[in-house]
């Protein structure tokens, strides 16, 4: 059975997705894409990428920590961003969050995100450990 999770510490969806869904033993979890929303929903950086990129990845982090995940346990990650040359300029700061062996990556240049303020959104796909795995505080029952 998969389960799905909004962790408290993080901005609240306000669509029809949650930040995160657990398939079968709780082992490899799916996160929403992610966009440039601090915990009370506000853009940070409008308009700029390498402040969107830091804060879409400290969102990921934040949302895999309640569920005893890592960075490293991601295994892939697609972005989306409307501007691929800027994007590609935030290697560095995607290295403050990954080191090797890096996750698969599938970069997509789109024509625009749901606010024109925002211009990188992030998903991923995570395989956390047995060992750290616990089950998130809000996490609820899907497919019932």
């Amino acid at each position: 059975m998969a389960t799905s999770c909004n962790p408290d510490n993080i901005w609240q969806p306000f669509g029809a997705f949650s930040m995160m869904v657990i398939q079968g033993s709780g082992q490899v979890v799916h996160l929403k894409g992610q966009v440039s929303l601090d915990a009370s929903g506000a853009i940070v950086g409008p308009g700029d990428m390498r402040t969107q990129v830091r804060q879409v990845l400290t969102n990921i982090k934040i949302v895999l920590a309640a569920a005893g995940g890592k960075m490293s346990d991601i295994i892939s990650l697609t972005h989306y961003t409307t501007d691929i040359q800027a994007f590609m300029q935030t290697g560095d700061i995607r290295q403050e969050f990954f080191a090797e062996p890096y996750p698969v990556t599938t970069t997509v240049e789109v024509a625009a995100l749901y606010n024109a303020d925002l211009v990188i959104e992030i998903t991923a796909v995570a395989e956390i450990p047995e060992e750290r795995y616990k089950t998130p505080a809000q996490v609820k029952a899907m497919h019932l």
